[in-house]
């Protein structure tokens, strides 16, 4: 047994080996609470949550931080706009995000630190980082002198001679404009704190260099996060930690973006679907299901219909786990999942191949219920539900439970009816009756719908009379 991740700094998937046998650290960088989460944000978490379950699942100990950037230009910037207090705006959108997480099944982190929160351990890192003459002060501004590092942007493979650093308003006095700012200086109606430099606030980079240092310690195994972080984020990050002595992160892990007309989804860009309307319009376990089962290295195109088809397909797992339940009762996940399913959870998180798994062992208990084995279908069962316990899908399970669906939208409902009569017609192929399969087939069309038989599966749409 062997997991194996696409390490982001290798540009290729590697053997995953901890630094602690049966233990795993996760470092994940998460909100800045200056709004309300998309859905786009909240992939993130859900994607590094399924690595967590499988990790656990194959029995390792596992150390999950996810830190809340809950100071920057952008929560100063809507302060002032909205003429509230800074710490108001991201405290109210730190709720929302944790809403989000857990609305849609994500466990817990097992520390979740604030950026404003340790405002000592950057300053002892920026105190190291000049003392070792990585870094300066310049007009009460502390910046990472990048020419100092000579691993400076291996991971983003770009050429430092090339570079456009992003700089903010009031960085002055650096000797290089591609050099980065860790601490900003005060500025009338910002936030400060103060240090041996004057009072300021801390850069948007500093904060994970040194939660993690504090939370992991010199080094750690995986430090996740989405594609738009490789840089400027995590390469400042990479310089600042390792510049200071840490080992830092061994796989870098990123996942791709929730597009809406192929731009990635974004507050700026006025595309953003908020979690919490989302959750108003759909079961949360079927946006779970939406965003957590395409490969994590695999963009999503949002729309309407990918969520109808979402719906159906976790219908049709739905469906099956509540007819073995009715008629054998409670059964319990099985211990281990199929080989199959573990083959492709190791591979890279091989999410989508688990799934078809999942639905190839959907059917074969659809048969057996058709087939009134009895003892065949709860075996299926178990099997799915361990499967879906490493997703955080098992609808049995208590985070999930009275989950409905909603009461203006039948589309679940005639879902699961018309899969009951689908399985019939499985059945009646599996036994090469091929008459009745085409009569149920040709009665499904005179009443609108239209089957198509696929790989995995009968599927069903609206089709014309």
């Amino acid at each position: 047994m062997t997991i194996r991740l696409y390490d982001t700094s290798a540009r290729q998937i590697r053997d995953f080996a901890p630094l602690t046998a049966g233990c795993v650290s996760i470092y994940l960088c998460g909100a800045t609470v200056q709004a309300a989460p998309h859905i786009g944000h909240i992939r993130s978490g859900l994607n590094f949550d399924i690595m967590r379950r499988w990790f656990e699942y194959r029995g390792y100990e596992v150390t999950f931080v996810r830190n809340v950037t809950d100071i920057d230009d952008k929560i100063i910037a809507k302060a002032a706009e909205q003429k509230r207090p800074w710490w108001a705006i991201g405290y109210e959108n730190e709720r929302a995000f944790n809403d989000g997480y857990t609305a849609l099944g994500c466990l817990p982190p097992s520390y979740e630190p604030r950026a404003t929160g340790h405002v000592t351990e950057m300053v002892e890192m920026m105190q190291g980082l000049i003392e070792r003459g990585h870094a300066y002060e310049s007009d009460g501004n502390v910046y990472f002198d990048v020419r100092s590092f000579p691993g400076y942007l291996e991971l983003s493979r770009q050429e430092l001679d090339n570079l456009l650093q992003p700089s903010g308003e009031g960085e002055t006095g650096k000797r290089d404009p591609r050099d980065f700012a860790m601490w900003k200086s005060a500025k009338p109606g910002e936030p400060t704190w103060s240090t041996p430099w004057g009072p300021g606030r801390p850069g948007w980079h500093l904060e994970c260099s040194a939660m993690a240092h504090k939370y992991l310690g010199t080094a750690f195994d995986i430090h996740g996060g989405g594609l738009d972080l490789i840089f400027p984020h995590h390469e400042n990050e990479i310089a600042q930690a390792k510049a200071f002595g840490d080992d830092f992160a061994q796989y870098w892990v990123h996942n791709a973006w929730v597009t809406m007309a192929g731009d990635k989804m974004s507050k700026s860009l006025g595309n953003s679907v908020l979690v919490s309307e989302m959750v108003k319009q759909w079961r949360p376990i079927v946006l779970r299901y939406y965003l957590g089962t395409p490969h994590y290295r695999s963009m999503i195109e949002y729309s309407e219909d990918a969520l109808r088809e979402a719906e159906s397909a976790f219908a049709r797992i739905e469906g099956f786990v509540q007819r073995v339940v009715e008629k054998a009762g409670p059964v319990e996940p099985s211990a281990e999942v199929p080989p199959a399913f573990a083959e492709a959870m190791d591979d890279d998180l091989g999410v989508p191949q688990a799934l078809a798994v999942v639905h190839t062992t959907v059917r074969q208990g659809n048969s057996a219920l058709a087939a009134d084995d009895k003892e065949a279908a709860v075996a299926r069962l178990a099997e799915v539900r361990a499967m879906l316990g490493v997703l955080g899908l098992d609808p049995l399970d208590e985070h999930w439970a009275g989950e409905t669906d909603r009461g203006d939208d039948l589309h679940g409902v005639v879902d699961s009816l018309v899969r009951l009569v689908l399985d019939q017609r499985e059945a009646a192929r599996a036994r090469k009756d091929w008459a009745t399969a085409d009569a149920i087939r040709d009665q499904l069309g005179q009443s609108g719908l239209t089957i198509e038989d696929g790989p995995q599966g009968p599927r069903w749409t609206l089709g014309p009379r």
